[in-house]
């Protein structure tokens, strides 16, 4: 039920309409403690918003028309222009996927249907964690766990607070433990030059120690702290520019601290062979769980990607990347990836869904397209036909998977639009076909 407040912003002026407790949908921490006011103008956020959540929560999404060769249409029109593009397509490829729970099952089913590829248009990313978890297996914490236990947070290669704008806030700043009334300073590292360390204040911080290489050497300096825990120490003075007494000291903190957490998020891995650093990461927290405790903490998750992996996985079996076209759940990787299959002209109509934000906006491509998009959502080229649809958490309910994969928050309806639901016109389409 909603909580309807009297607010107060700047000033103490009272606000009416106020809404607390919100959930935010536009990255995958998820917070459920934003307040929003809505009045004539549309939703703002007045309390514990980020920039991410400002930018979602604020925009006004009125006046959009689904459209059809670039005409205004009615939503029927639309959806029987869509209805006859994708019956025709012998492999139409289904791809953004920035939806929640209820709009991820709608794309499975239609692509069932109709034969089609499911691939998020952030996958390319996750892969540098799934081929990990497929292949070797990991331990991995919650963000909770990770709030309460960890008294050492080594962030790997990657700019957090870009991504994540409160994880600092929310989880490793914070002053009180479920276990503790005075729980112990945090030492934070950074492995990486150029990361964000602003965020990273309080009295609950001790250390701040960053170790300075090159982003796509990450992986060299977490192989060569790997070595120093297994006991195989390397003999160089140096490491990609660290010098190897801070890696060794970085080692002796992790054997001798209660709880370290490593962190890191796959899209700041944006080099080749990214998903061996994840894989030495994970082999580096097996070893230290040999004596002691240790986890790590894999974040990302915007644009509704965890959800549409999960999703997938409880629906075909495989985590996105899945074809239909044999009447069965077909996975591969590599083979289905959907900017893979545009690139080298396989399929022949492309389905893109990016109901959040307006970044997400399709590949340009010569075959046909139809978008479901937020209104605003950067096109490179007028698609064939266009569907304004609704973000799920400001105008209309839905349920959203976090990025630690182990709770699903339910997202209010709070009136900005009545603009439909994804899965409400996907559910139309698959009917129609």
């Amino acid at each position: 039920m909603t909580n309807w407040t009297q607010a107060k912003g700047p000033g103490e002026t009272p606000k009416s309409n106020a809404i607390t407790d919100v959930a935010c949908p536009f990255c995958g921490l998820v917070c459920d403690d934003l307040e929003i006011v809505r009045d004539d103008n549309g939703l703002h956020v007045v309390k514990n918003g980020c920039e991410k959540a400002i930018a979602g929560f604020d925009r006004n999404v009125d006046g959009a028309k689904p459209q059809v060769d670039g005409r205004d249409v009615d939503i029927g029109t639309a959806i029987q222009a869509a209805t006859a593009l994708i019956r025709k397509s012998s492999l139409p490829l289904y791809g953004g996927l920035g939806t929640d729970v209820d709009g991820i099952r709608a794309v499975m089913a239609l692509a069932d249907k109709s034969g089609g590829v499911v691939d998020h248009a952030l996958s390319e990313a996750q892969y540098r964690n799934f081929r990990v978890m497929q292949t070797r297996g990991w331990i991995m914490t919650t963000l909770t766990e990770a709030r309460n236990r960890a008294d050492v947070i080594i962030v790997v290669g990657s700019d957090i607070q870009k991504l994540h704008p409160r994880f600092f806030e929310r989880i490793v700043n914070v002053d009180e433990s479920l276990f503790s009334e005075t729980p112990p300073k945090r030492t934070v590292y950074f492995i990486g030059k150029g990361l964000d360390q602003s965020a990273v204040k309080g009295p609950r911080i001790g250390e701040i120690i960053t170790l300075p290489c090159e982003i796509d050497r990450v992986g060299e300096v977490i192989g060569a702290l790997a070595a120093e825990v297994k006991g195989t120490p390397v003999t160089h003075d140096t490491v990609a520019g660290v010098p190897i007494a801070d890696i060794r000291a970085l080692a002796e903190r992790c054997q001798s601290s209660a709880y370290p957490v490593f962190v890191w998020a796959p899209p700041s891995l944006a080099f080749p062979n990214a998903d061996l650093v994840v894989s030495t990461v994970s082999d580096l927290v097996k070893d230290l769980n040999v004596k002691g405790r240790a986890a790590g903490l894999a974040l990302g998750g915007n644009e509704g990607s965890i959800s549409a992996a999960a999703v997938a996985s409880w629906q075909s079996g495989y985590p996105l990347r899945v074809s239909f076209a044999s009447g069965k759940p077909d996975y591969d990787f590599l083979r289905y990836s959907i900017p893979r299959m545009l690139a080298n002209g396989e399929g022949d109509a492309l389905v893109w869904l990016a109901s959040f934000t307006p970044d997400l906006g399709p590949p340009a491509t010569k075959i046909p397209t139809v978008v479901l998009g937020t209104p605003g959502l950067k096109l490179p080229n007028p698609p064939a036909v266009f569907i304004p649809v609704g973000t799920p958490g400001a105008d209309h309910a839905g349920r959203i998977i976090r990025v630690d994969n182990v709770v699903s928050l339910p997202l209010r309806n709070l009136g900005r639009s009545n603009l439909p639901k994804a899965s409400d016109i996907f559910a139309a389409i698959e009917l129609a076909l």
